[in-house]
């Protein structure tokens, strides 16, 4: 997770979570809980996939989903959500995958 700060300046890189070979549990609340501790205006949340194929999967549209309201809710705006693989990357929000138009 890259968090940031009002003028889109990168803060601090973590790491949250480590997944297995094709699944990471996500609970949200971890999530912001780094971005209210180092006082970040927002976050972009990056995630790999081991297959090397950076398709979004239906689990990561819902999570970017969940993650966009939550930070409506805590004042935190999730700015984007990027998918790497194999040297490529694929941004949810260019897709408008996950976030209100």
């Amino acid at each position: 997770m890259l968090l940031l700060d009002t003028r889109n300046r990168l803060v601090r890189i973590a790491q949250v979570y480590r997944g297995s070979l094709n699944t990471s549990r996500v609970r949200i609340g971890e999530i912001f809980r780094e971005a209210l501790r180092h006082n970040a205006a927002g976050l972009i949340v990056v995630h790999n996939h081991p297959s090397g194929d950076p398709s979004p999967s239906s689990e990561g549209v819902a999570l970017t989903r969940s993650l966009v309201e939550a930070g409506k809710l805590l004042d935190q705006q999730v700015r984007d959500h990027l998918i790497i693989g194999r040297g490529r990357f694929v941004s949810l929000r260019e897709r408008g995958l996950g976030f209100a138009t």
